[in-house]
């Protein structure tokens, strides 16, 4: 497994994408081998989220940013084997930023909570069999969803009629406080 992420991380460090444009161009200034430079910078932030301030918007880029550049290039591409990838991610995702919300108060204490989440969520969104999203997908929300499916989509469809008879009496409403605005004048 060691030896697999290893890999992965020198065949990652060999392809052309921006990143890799980036760390070869340190590595001609320097003189440094780009896989100690990406080493070094991974270490830095993985010290950064045991240590620093802000710890919790780092954490929530690298669970953010990363994922929806590849949600978008997913949604581009013809393969739907990615777009389901990405949308299992997000549902996990999601249920994780609920399940925090309502914890967060209590996690805040925890020592390297961010650096535990970030680990979380790079599980999450690994391109690995074991990924964090299908597991968690698979084993808690897809079971918890189709026991309870019949009570959500009476929920949602409450909701939704509520909404759309709220949404016309404000819009009647505005516009019978516009008429009356326009006789007023």
């Amino acid at each position: 497994m060691l030896s697999q992420a290893k890999d992965r991380y020198e065949a990652f460090l060999k392809e052309k994408n921006p990143i890799t444009d980036l760390l070869t161009t340190l590595e001609q200034k320097t003189g440094v081998q780009k896989q100690y430079i990406a080493s070094g910078f991974i270490c830095l932030i993985a010290l950064y989220l045991l240590f620093g301030y802000g710890a919790s918007l780092l954490c929530n880029l690298i669970g953010f940013v990363y994922p929806a550049f590849f949600s978008i290039k997913a949604i581009e591409s013809s393969n739907k084997e990615d777009d389901t990838q990405w949308l299992t991610y997000w549902v996990v995702y999601g249920v994780f930023s609920i399940a925090e919300s309502f914890s967060d108060i209590f996690l805040f204490w925890f020592p390297f909570y961010y650096a535990g989440k970030c680990v979380f969520l790079l599980w999450c969104m690994a391109p690995v069999s074991w990924n964090g999203s299908t597991l968690l997908y698979q084993r808690v929300i897809r079971p918890f969803f189709l026991k309870h499916q019949a009570a959500m989509d009476s929920v949602v469809s409450d909701l939704t009629s509520k909404a759309k008879s709220i949404a016309h009496t404000v819009t009647k409403e505005a516009a019978n406080v516009a008429l009356r605005h326009d006789k007023d004048q």
